[in-house]
């Protein structure tokens, strides 16, 4: 008894009936959708289809005679998805049908045509396959979250490692880490030290949570008077040091060392009541040193606070280097 065309298209959603002379008389609903919807009834089959192997079936006469013969295809339109068949010559009425898929082409070919599992067979193992890549998907984008997450975790910690939790400064770990870059690069750098002035005062007077806002009042300035580049840390108590990125003259460290020094003398209001500190800063510059070292040069600056301190607090002193005697100042 013959099949109607009602059941080929139900078991077989990719195939292709070709009449005698070659041209298409009817086609499953998935391979419609191949060729756009467009009208493909009475279109011959070599304007459809480019038959690379056999090349005996790319005429009609050869179809017939690829019974059971395996196909390698590919349609002639863009984005030329490549098929194979299988070739059912059809003895009643002379045609022949071809039975489509699509081989390993068929997750492109998905997203190509915005296929559906309706558009194939219920028995068809393409089924099973777009099921595992649905839940490949599923997996890999879940992953892809997790792994954004764990990244943000991983930054959030390391940058709450380097922070100082009063100030929002980096914190003397993040000083480590950049002073060593610096080294390792060979660049250029200003170290400023700096020390406030009678804040032992404000904590002893106004208590502590006053002296909080004063350093967080302070470190508000420091950010303001460096560079985006330039790195401003807290190393503890009311002790801050700033390292100025790439070449830098005195007299501009000079500058910006003064200007911090106006700034931090205006009193800070807290409370109602009025909190006065000032700075004293020692500074040095990598250039200074015919091998910079970052112990040496802390610990240079760290005299010429002191220096500063000495002096009368308020002032900005340089560090006295040795192989650069005539280069010392006080401000």
């Amino acid at each position: 008894m013959p099949i109607s065309h009602r059941a080929i298209a139900q078991l077989m959603p990719m195939h292709v009936w070709l009449t005698p002379d070659g041209r298409i008389r009817a086609a499953g609903r998935c391979f419609q959708k191949l060729c756009r919807d467009c009208d493909l009834e009475g279109r011959l089959f070599t304007e459809v289809f480019d038959i690379r192997r056999p090349r005996s079936a790319r005429s009609i006469n050869g179809l017939l005679k690829a019974d059971g013969v395996q196909l390698q295809l590919s349609l002639i339109a863009p984005p030329h998805t490549t098929l194979k068949g299988v070739v059912v010559p059809l003895e009643k009425d002379g045609g022949v049908l071809i039975n489509l898929s699509f081989g390993i082409a068929v997750v492109d070919a998905v997203a190509d045509f915005g296929l559906t599992l309706d558009d194939f067979a219920a028995t068809d193992l393409t089924v099973e396959l777009l099921y595992l890549v649905e839940a490949k998907a599923a997996v890999m984008d879940e992953l892809r979250k997790l792994n954004t997450r764990l990244q943000g975790a991983r930054i959030a910690a390391e940058e709450q490692a380097f922070t100082d939790t009063l100030t929002g400064l980096k914190n003397r770990r993040a000083l480590e880490h950049v002073t060593a870059r610096l080294q390792d690069h060979g660049q250029d750098f200003g170290l400023m030290h700096l020390d406030l002035d009678y804040f032992k005062a404000v904590n002893d007077t106004y208590g502590h949570a006053a002296g909080d806002h004063v350093l967080q009042q302070v470190a508000k300035i420091l950010v303001e008077e460096t560079r985006v580049n330039d790195t401003v840390v807290r190393i503890g108590g009311d002790e801050f040091v700033l390292v100025f990125e790439g070449p830098i003259d005195m007299k501009r460290l000079d500058r910006v060392a003064h200007r911090i020094i106006e700034r931090l003398e205006a009193p800070i209001s807290y409370d109602g009541a009025q909190c006065s500190v000032s700075a004293s800063i020692g500074t040095t510059m990598s250039s200074f040193y015919q091998s910079p070292d970052w112990e040496t040069m802390q610990r240079d600056a760290d005299m010429a606070l002191y220096a500063s301190k000495r002096a009368g607090r308020s002032r900005v002193t340089l560090a006295a280097i040795q192989d650069r005697r005539g280069q010392v100042a006080s401000g």
